[in-house]
């Protein structure tokens, strides 16, 4: 589920995303979707004190913050690197799961001239695909907003490209760790300035790692 209240985020997503399976696109805010995880773009230190982060946290209590920042220091150490992701029970039943991501180091970051949302939005998916290989089944359903398309201030359509390239490489790719999947889109990417204001595009999987059970 992609759901955000720009307007331009989801007509952005609708262009994007057109024909691609298992997709819901809405106009609203993600705390009114039910499903088995939310996605948060958040910063390194897993701080929630801007956008979407703290909307969520006021919605689930300031006890995420704590489970989010304790995931952090036990997975990663001081920070949580952009092209990573921590999972984590939220607490509730809906969702059950929350998913953070960074689309930037610190908060307010412009990171409109970064691979920042494409590495976030893959980095967020292949948390999916590591819970679900902790506990076969746990998350089915994942709601998404615009990342980095507010307080990061990407454009819309950038944004949108770039979270498209991050689903497809999802659907085809289970990567061992961030470290495989960040150098993959970096190196894919990095050349393609102009190409994800344009049009989406797709990230081929490499031949090492692990492709998708």
């Amino acid at each position: 589920m992609l759901t955000d209240i720009n307007t331009s985020v989801v007509s952005a997503w609708r262009a994007a995303f057109a024909g691609t399976p298992g997709i819901e696109i809405r106009k609203g805010s993600i705390l009114d979707v039910k499903a088995d995880a939310w996605v948060t773009p958040t910063n390194s230190r897993g701080r929630m004190d801007g956008g979407v982060d703290a909307a969520i946290k006021r919605h689930l209590g300031a006890g995420i913050q704590l489970r989010v920042q304790r995931a952090i220091r036990e997975e990663f150490g001081s920070g949580l690197p952009v092209g990573s992701a921590v999972c984590v029970p939220s607490g509730a039943t809906n969702p059950r799961f929350l998913i953070s991501t960074p689309t930037m180091e610190s908060s307010s970051e412009n990171v409109s001239e970064t691979l920042n949302v494409a590495l976030a939005c893959a980095a967020a998916f292949q948390a999916v695909h590591r819970q679900n290989e902790r506990v076969p089944g746990s998350i089915r359903s994942v709601a998404l907003v615009g990342m980095g398309a507010q307080t990061g201030r990407v454009p819309a359509r950038v944004c949108a490209n770039l979270m498209w390239s991050g689903h497809a490489l999802f659907e085809e790719h289970y990567f061992a760790d961030y470290d495989d999947l960040r150098d993959t889109i970096v190196t894919q990417l990095d050349d393609l300035e102009s190409a994800p204001a344009e049009e989406p595009v797709r990230i081929k999987p490499p031949q090492r790692g692990t492709s998708r059970r």
